[in-house]
């Protein structure tokens, strides 16, 4: 089975977020950075643990893995996953946005409104 991380990312729990800072922007803000964070000290982590692994079994050094250039496969994997990055950072923006769409569908469209009054 194959999974959409891209969609997977955009999913919400139901009901309204609480939101606890002056406004919604800076608490979206403050989500993203910190979803930023959190992703950058796990990589940071992960990367140093495989760069300590390999450098001690003498497979490659720092310098073989700061010199790598990636075939047009490895390019294509990566430019995949920042997309999906992107949308797990960028997914309080999303769900900000379909909230506002979800409320203007329940209401009739400014033409509807200047028909009804014309007529």
């Amino acid at each position: 089975m194959s999974v959409d991380h891209i969609t997977d990312a955009g999913k919400k729990a139901k009901g309204d977020r609480p939101y606890f800072l002056a406004s919604e922007q800076t608490e979206q803000l403050m989500n993203i950075t910190m979803a930023l964070a959190q992703e950058l000290a796990v990589t940071r982590e992960r990367m140093d643990t495989l760069e300590r692994l390999l450098e001690s079994a003498s497979i490659f050094s720092r310098e073989d893995i700061e010199s790598y250039v990636p075939d047009s496969e490895a390019a294509e994997q990566r430019q995949l996953w920042h997309q999906e990055y992107i949308a797990r950072i960028l997914r309080i923006m999303q769900q900000s946005r379909e909230a506002i769409k979800e409320k203007q569908d329940g209401q009739p469209s400014t033409e509807d409104v200047m028909k009804d009054i014309s007529s």
